[in-house]
């Protein structure tokens, strides 16, 4: 049986069993939980049934829904997806990849890391560079780095692309990725809902959940500007909506739009102040 899925499917809108937290220091903290999904049909306000297979990694919740039953064996692709992701990019792990190659420089890092990842490193320097530090993968300090504002994106796209258009939604401690169908989502603190559609993908990045996380890649210090959350949906990169949500944050409400507009004018970024 897929992940045991005779124990652990359930239909959404039925009342879950309180989660168990995830292991501490098990990936870099996840930036992003705020996204309640509810399945519906396309083109029609139905309410569709769905199944959701849920396991801990990467530091979080990771889930796979869908609607057709022969999609369930996909569920197991997305899990061996994250976890070759997480060996690779875990930043609180002395043995992964990312460890290894992190007091290189960033020409060397592109090198020798493994060719699976390279795309989120070249993603992540070339964040860094567009925001001027604002997303910043070594806001530790030079030999240090930390892809947690990125990697989940990242391997959300990795594992779609893996497991073909489907009717399914897959969901990495709120960053959400459609692999196909119509999925309906609500954004944590607001009346506004979204739909994802096929390669469409949502990442928010906020402090309602975790209190103040964030830090701005230019000091290394927390954020503090007024935002509540940020919220941003690409039409087809969940990496692209993981940083950008991050940056924006950082960035503050005015700049961070703007900055958005200008460099990613088909993402839609959605900005609330504190309450």
């Amino acid at each position: 049986m897929v992940l045991g899925s005779l124990r652990r499917m359930r239909r959404i809108g039925r009342r879950r069993k309180r989660r168990r937290a995830p292991a501490a220091g098990a990936f870099a903290a996840v930036l992003v939980v705020g996204c309640a999904v509810f399945a519906i049909v396309a083109g029609g306000s139905r309410r569709a049934e769905a199944e959701r297979v849920e396991w801990v990694t990467m530091g979080t919740v990771a889930a796979f829904m869908f609607r057709d039953g022969a999609d369930a064996a996909k569920a197991q692709t997305v899990r061996e997806t994250f976890a070759e992701i997480e060996r690779l990019l875990n930043a609180h792990d002395g043995a992964s990849e990312l460890s290894r190659l992190a007091s290189m420089p960033d020409a060397e890092i592109l090198e020798r890391c493994a060719p699976l990842v390279r795309p989120c490193y070249e993603a992540a320097f070339r964040f860094r560079d567009i925001t001027r530090g604002a997303f910043n993968p070594r806001w530790r300090g030079e030999g240090t780095m930390d892809l947690g504002g990125i990697a989940k994106g990242f391997a959300l796209d990795v594992a779609a692309a893996r497991v073909g258009e489907c009717d399914a939604l897959i969901d990495l401690g709120g960053n959400l990725k459609a692999c196909g169908g119509s999925w309906k989502v609500g954004i944590h603190g607001s009346p506004r809902t979204l739909t994802l559609t096929a390669g469409m993908a949502s990442s928010t990045s906020g402090e309602y959940f975790r209190g103040r996380h964030i830090k701005d890649g230019r000091t290394g210090a927390d954020v503090s500007n007024g935002l509540y959350s940020v919220t941003v949906v690409d039409p087809a990169s969940a990496m692209t909506a993981d940083a950008l949500s991050t940056a924006v944050f950082v960035m503050g409400g005015g700049k961070g739009e703007a900055f958005a507009a200008e460099r990613f004018p088909d993402a839609t970024v959605i900005v609330a102040g504190r309450q």
